[in-house]
C-alpha cells in the first residue's frame, strides 16, 4: 500500500497564495508583514469575489475601495458601517481578524482618503459593531457620506 506523504497546513498554502499575487503589503517588523500577508490572504478569500482582486469593486453596487472608501471611516458611524456590511459582518472571521482585515483594506487601497489622525479599527469596536448587520448597505453607506458617485468629489470630512 502507498502512503501519502502529511498534507502542509493550509497556512503555507495561504502563505505561499499572498507571496504570488502580490507579495507583502507592508514593509517593516517582521510581524508586520506577517500581520498585512495574513490581511492579504483573508481579503483574498473572502473579499476579492466581489471587490476584486485590486479592490476596483463594480460600483455602486460593489463599491470600489480604491481611494475614496476612506472618507467614510471619518464618523463613528462610518466606522461602524465597515463591520456592518452583511458580508463582512458574517464573514468566518474572529473579531481581531477582521479589524486586521478592514485595516489593511482601508491603508492598502484608500490611505490617500483616510482622515488626518486616522485610529485603526480595533477588535472590540469591530466586534460590536458586526452584530447589527445591515439590512440595506446602500442606504446606510447613502446616509453617512451620499451617494456613491458623490463620494468621489468630497473633501474627507473633519477627525470625530
Amino acid at each position: 500500500m502507498t502512503e501519502w506523504p502529511a498534507p502542509r497546513p493550509a497556512y503555507r498554502r495561504l502563505g505561499m497564495l499572498a507571496l504570488l499575487c502580490g507579495g507583502l503589503a507592508t514593509v517593516g517588523a517582521p510581524r508586520q508583514a506577517e500581520d498585512a500577508a495574513a490581511a492579504r490572504i483573508d481579503y483574498l478569500l473572502h473579499c476579492s469575489g466581489c471587490h476584486r482582486p485590486d479592490g476596483a469593486g463594480a460600483p455602486p453596487e460593489v463599491p470600489s475601495l480604491l481611494g475614496p472608501i476612506g472618507r467614510i471611516v471619518a464618523t463613528p458611524e462610518g466606522r461602524a458601517y465597515t463591520a456592518r456590511v452583511p458580508e463582512v459582518a458574517q464573514a468566518p472571521l474572529g473579531d481581531d481578524r477582521l479589524a486586521r482585515l478592514l485595516n489593511w483594506v482601508l491603508w492598502e487601497f484608500s490611505a490617500d482618503t483616510l482622515p488626518a489622525g486616522f485610529r485603526p479599527l480595533d477588535a472590540r469596536e469591530v466586534g460590536a459593531a458586526r452584530k447589527d448587520v445591515l439590512a440595506d448597505p446602500l442606504r446606510a453607506r447613502a446616509a453617512i457620506v451620499g451617494h456613491y458617485g458623490e463620494l468621489e468629489h468630497q473633501p474627507s470630512p473633519a477627525p470625530y
